[in-house]
């Protein structure tokens, strides 16, 4: 079974990407929130994977988070929603929101996603209530730290579409950027220059 991929982005579409490993090109199905974050064609990308077996195909689904992953595990676990109806929700509504709407039981907010009628939506608050994560939002250090993970990810990518090899951009953003501390992404992304120039 296949859990990860690191490779170049060769082709990227809104439903898919096909990323190079080695020579070797894989077809991963991604929900639009990892379409979006994912670099341009050319880019170095890491997506964690669901291997989906059918009868008739071996189906690879792609994820920037583990987030993402757990809750497209969860969604596909519920009777009557397959992986493309779990993506649809994914593209729809972010893992935090998600998780939100089932922990209030708001299944209306969840028709409001493409292909969900009224009752998948109450099977998916019904079965997940207690199964998906209390969502970070929660607290606002979790924010913080989210929003942190989010700027340094973006800054790594820039680097590498940059040209420079991802463990020293990564070791640079890791110095350019303070822990806990409030800085912008252009501020951010001089400062990891000059670390990378040093």
């Amino acid at each position: 079974m296949i859990g990860f991929l690191r490779g170049v982005v060769l082709e990227k579409h809104p439903d898919r990407l096909l990323v190079d490993v080695h020579g070797v090109g894989y077809e991963l199905r991604v929900p639009l929130s990892t379409y979006y974050h994912v670099g341009d064609e050319g880019a170095e990308v890491a997506l964690r994977v669901h291997t989906h077996l059918r009868e008739d195909a071996l189906q690879l689904y792609g994820f920037l988070t583990a987030v993402e992953l757990e809750a497209f595990e969860r969604l596909i676990g519920i009777s009557g929603i397959g992986p493309r109806l779990a993506l649809a929700v994914l593209s729809g509504i972010e893992p935090r929101e998600l998780a939100e709407a089932v922990q209030r039981g708001d299944a209306a907010r969840l028709t409001r996603v493409p292909g969900v009628g009224r009752k998948t939506a109450e099977r998916i608050v019904l079965e997940l209530r207690d199964r998906l994560p209390v969502p970070a939002a929660a607290s606002g250090a979790a924010t913080a730290t989210s929003e942190a993970e989010r700027l340094q990810t973006d800054l790594v990518s820039a680097l590498v579409n940059l040209g420079y090899h991802r463990p020293a951009a990564e070791k640079a953003v890791g110095h350019a950027v303070p822990a806990g501390g409030d800085i912008g992404f252009e501020q951010a992304l001089r400062a990891a220059l000059r670390e990378l120039m040093r």
